[in-house]
């Protein structure tokens, strides 16, 4: 992808793609890139929990692919397949796609993005989101 296609896409992303931007920026120690073509979200720079795909190699879809907790994966995609799928690559390991182009409610994208994060994240960073998210808010 050049440059102008990247920020085309980027600004075809809308609100939804910023909410999510803002959501896992907001976790301990984590950043984003472009990485394989597609925004990445990682902690502390090496372990990505999150990517943002919008029709990836002409798949139709616009979706997250989210690292999942051991055995969420094939219970989401039974529980809901329109809204949820193996992605490639990362399916394999365990990863969830998550389509956001089927109105998908907020607060189960961010229990998504959350959950990756938890996968992935060392002991201390995991301890501490999650005593964040089980405060009240």
């Amino acid at each position: 992808m050049n440059v102008n296609e990247e920020r085309n896409s980027l600004e075809e992303k809308g609100e939804l793609y910023e909410q999510i931007t803002r959501l896992c920026l907001s976790l301990p120690e984590a950043s984003e890139r472009t990485s394989h073509g597609a925004p990445t979200f990682f902690i502390r720079d090496k372990l990505s929990f999150v990517q943002y795909h919008n029709n990836h190699h002409g798949d139709g879809k616009v979706a997250l692919w989210c690292a999942a907790p051991a055995g969420i994966q094939q219970v989401l995609i039974d529980t809901k397949p329109e809204q949820y799928f193996v992605p490639a690559y990362v399916g394999h390991l365990g990863w969830v796609g998550i389509r956001l182009d089927q109105q998908v409610p907020w607060r189960e994208i961010e229990g998504t993005i959350l959950d990756a994060y938890v996968s992935r994240a060392p002991k201390a960073l995991k301890e501490q989101v999650l005593q964040e998210y089980a405060k009240p808010h």
